[in-house]
């Protein structure tokens, strides 16, 4: 009982002090990130603010260090920081220029992580996500497309249509129609969200293409329905459509596995 008798006086002391004021109970702290990490974090802010713009040149290393009175390190360890992410380009002998920025800029690193993914990231996971999106896209693309995407698509199509045998030709314009659907939605994301998986289906619809005889055929088909839809601006055949395509793409694709497992 003692115990806690003096434990409450201490804090009945505590918050009775003059020193204590109701909305100041914390004391400010000073930034301690690395000032490097600062002078990245301004030069950011600046470029998605547009101060600097794709192209444009940044000032100096030494104009920098001057700016921001720092270090010549200090600076230098900031600028490898933002190449590192891919924001800045440095040329060596002409300087450090905000860089030019384009849908590679998302794809390619989504593309390195699925293919670093190797054997734990299976051929039917691939097509079943496109599963959960591309019937989607087709249903914006029959909403939004206009009369450019509709020549486009039909191109696309008779180049499948026309086309050799080599499985590589096949497989890319099948991959070129399903990534000029998402174009045709007009939305921004759609094609960025699709790209990096399409650039894993070359391999698989080779190996489809070279033991499942009738996925050519079907490709076709299938194609010619989801662009009469979309050029009907039919939303939910399209989308019933392009969700029948990649149903029988998913068995297409078990059939490939089994097969090659067997002739393994």
């Amino acid at each position: 009982m003692s115990f806690n008798h003096n434990r409450l006086s201490r804090r009945k002391s505590f918050f009775s002090s003059t020193h204590y004021e109701a909305n100041t109970i914390f004391e400010a702290i000073e930034n301690r990130e690395p000032v490097s990490k600062t002078i990245a974090s301004l030069v950011e802010d600046a470029i998605k603010l547009s101060k600097f713009k794709p192209g444009d040149k940044l000032p100096s290393e030494p104009e920098l260090c001057n700016q921001f009175k720092v270090s010549r390190t200090a600076v230098r360890e900031a600028l490898k920081m933002l190449a590192a992410r891919g924001l800045i380009t440095i040329k060596k002998g002409k300087g450090m220029y905000v860089s030019d920025f384009s849908s590679q800029n998302v794809v390619e690193p989504l593309k390195l992580y699925l293919q670093f993914q190797g054997t734990d990231l299976h051929s039917v996971d691939v097509i079943e996500s496109r599963m959960m999106i591309e019937p989607a896209i087709a249903y914006y693309a029959a909403q939004n497309r206009n009369e450019e995407d509709i020549e486009m698509l039909k191109k696309d199509y008779n180049d499948l249509m026309t086309c050799d045998n080599d499985p590589s030709v096949v497989a890319h314009f099948d991959s070129k129609f399903h990534l000029d659907i998402a174009q045709s939605s007009h939305n921004p994301i759609l094609p960025l969200i699709l790209a990096p998986i399409h650039q894993l289906m070359p391999i698989i619809k080779s190996h489809i293409l070279a033991t499942v005889g009738e996925a050519r055929e079907s490709a076709i088909i299938w194609h010619k329905k989801i662009l009469d839809a979309i050029i009907d601006g039919d939303t939910e055949k399209a989308y019933s459509q392009m969700k029948k395509h990649l149903e029988i793409a998913i068995e297409h694709t078990k059939t490939m596995i089994s097969i090659e497992k067997q002739a393994n």
